[in-house]
């Protein structure tokens, strides 16, 4: 009796899913949740778009009777038709980057469809994504530091700098957690006294041994990069989704700002040699770049907490990425914005197939192999230039506008190499998407008929 009675219950439950508006406030909470996880851990907004309407459609939710607005702070849901309608809204007030929760919510989406999950199976699905852990403190501490130790490599340092570089970047990653978890502060804060106190340990550094003691300094804050944002904000711009877009970028430029005041800070309260001599172009092989590369995206994919299994990804798009930039560079002569551009989109082609080996989005594969792109070196030229401008030369001037406006389009290039291809192929990956979709939909009204 009590079987039966589970297997009645069972398909009461899944009829649910057949009819548009039955359980509709269930049904629109746990759309809004799935939409809140992907906007608070990092994902881009047309990702958050069609995993909510693919949920939508395991739950029997037609398209044209779905209705949604994104903002970065609050979701806005509408399911309507010519007899019913019914409104959700959903504030997002966190925002980090956890690519764990991005791949297993995507992943749940496809798998709530082929498995045929019920309501109730669906939300335990969804509870559990929502508490994944993160990787330790400790371990998110030291990999802060192996990846700012490996772009300062790829800068051109030696080794012993490389080591300095890191211990000053995991002192200041222990302060900005000390300052956000323990004390409560503004984030844009905790990243001003992060940024501040790197520097000033990497300043402190160059007392010690090295052949290049001034490297430390353009690489000891690199783990407060916003690279995530910069990436999500230049994707919805160019898919159109402008509100999200310009949030994002906001965001993004208020990051910025944090850390420019606090290396600003440190570099006017320390005596600094000027950067305008440091290479840009340092002189090594290619396999120290593809090992330093590696390293650096790897880190900063533990950094992003993604997934275990994709670490080897993150490692080698980082290699890829850096190889093919410098080659366009040292052998064809070409300009650091062009050889970035090449590196950067590159990788993202390559992410647009690796999406269906690894089960995992694009951005998840490609934002820890950009990251070793960042231009370090052009940053500081520039920054030191604004401090010291009173007491630079005419050349030294031009210089570091050059190197500021350089900067710049590398950034550019980052964002672009990295959004591009994927925009490019959205129309074939959202055919095929909607195929499966509608395969697996068919699947399970067969099912039930």
């Amino acid at each position: 009796m009590q079987e039966e009675d589970f297997k009645t219950y069972y398909e009461e439950q899944r009829e649910l899913l057949r009819e548009a508006f039955a359980e509709i406030g269930k049904k629109a909470e746990l759309i809004l949740t799935v939409g809140q996880l992907l906007m608070e851990n990092g994902a881009d907004t047309p990702q958050i778009v069609r995993d909510m309407k693919r949920v939508a459609a395991y739950m029997g939710i037609d398209g044209e009777k779905f209705h949604l607005h994104i903002m970065y702070t609050t979701l806005m849901l509408n399911i309507s038709d010519e007899h019913h309608s019914h409104t959700s809204f959903r504030k997002c007030p966190k925002h980090a980057v956890n690519m764990k929760i991005i791949s297993a919510v995507s992943r749940l989406t496809w798998r709530a469809l082929r498995e045929h999950y019920t309501l109730e199976e669906f939300k335990g699905e969804l509870e559990a994504v929502a508490n994944r852990p993160r990787y330790p403190h400790w371990l998110t501490v030291l990999s802060a530091g192996f990846g700012c130790g490996a772009f300062c490599t790829l800068f051109g340092c030696d080794i012993n700098a490389a080591i300095y570089t890191a211990l000053a970047a995991i002192i200041a990653k222990i302060v900005q957690m000390q300052c956000a978890e323990r004390f409560g502060v503004n984030p844009y804060i905790s990243m001003t006294f992060a940024a501040f106190t790197a520097t000033i340990v990497a300043y402190l550094t160059h007392f010690l041994p090295t052949a290049t003691p001034w490297h430390p300094l353009i690489a000891a804050a690199l783990f407060l990069v916003p690279g995530v944002p910069m990436i999500n904000a230049f994707s919805d711009m160019l898919n159109t989704y402008l509100i999200s877009g310009a949030a994002r970028t906001i965001h993004t430029l208020i990051i910025v700002g944090a850390m420019t005041f606090g290396i600003v800070f440190a570099i006017g309260m320390a005596d600094f040699d000027s950067f305008t001599s440091l290479a840009t172009r340092p002189d090594s092989n290619y396999l120290i770049f593809a090992l330093a590369a590696a390293v650096g995206a790897m880190s900063f994919a533990i950094f992003f907490n993604m997934p275990t299994r994709l670490l080897f990804a993150a490692a080698l798009g980082g290699a890829i990425c850096v190889c093919t930039r410098n080659f366009f560079i040292f052998e064809l002569g070409m300009s650091s914005p062009v050889g970035t551009l090449a590196g950067a989109t590159l990788v993202s082609i390559i992410a647009i197939k690796a999406v269906h080996w690894l089960h995992t989005p694009s951005l998840v594969l490609v934002v820890p192999a950009v990251i070793p792109l960042v231009p370090g070196v052009l940053i500081y030229r520039f920054l030191f230039a604004v401090i010291n401008i009173r007491r630079i030369t005419l050349d030294e001037l031009l210089l570091a506008v050059q190197s500021g406006v350089d900067a710049l389009l590398i950034i550019l290039a980052i964002a672009i190499g990295a959004a591009m291809p994927n925009i490019f192929a959205s129309r074939s990956f959202t055919q095929r998407s909607r195929d499966k979709q509608e395969k697996l939909l068919n699947e399970i009204y067969e099912t039930r008929d």
